[in-house]
């Protein structure tokens, strides 16, 4: 496996972390307030749980992806890590921000 690929396996798992957190205290507040932008965040954070999921699945036990992730060539391992990389910097400033 590469550098670029277990790199972009720990953002995605930082990502469903930080999501499960998120998640609770959404919830929490739905629960107590009944706001629709608290159920907007929630509907937001199920689709990205399900997203990085994926890309956990994908970047730690499918082999084909795996393989052609190897193959593909730096600069594209390095714009998929980004993409995760870039969801977890705007995950924990949310998470900073709603846990204050």
């Amino acid at each position: 496996m590469s550098v670029w690929l277990d790199l972009a396996l720990v953002a995605a798992v930082v990502n469903l972390v930080l999501l499960a957190a998120l998640s609770s205290v959404w919830l929490r507040n739905y629960r107590r307030h009944r706001a629709s932008h608290t159920l907007g965040l929630l509907v937001f954070a199920a689709f990205l749980i399900v997203q990085n999921a994926l890309w956990f699945y994908f970047y730690r036990f499918h082999p084909a992806f795996v393989r052609w992730f190897v193959e593909a060539g730096t600069d594209v391992q390095i714009g998929m890590m980004l993409l995760c990389g870039l969801e977890t910097i705007a995950l924990v400033f949310l998470f900073k921000i709603t846990w204050q």
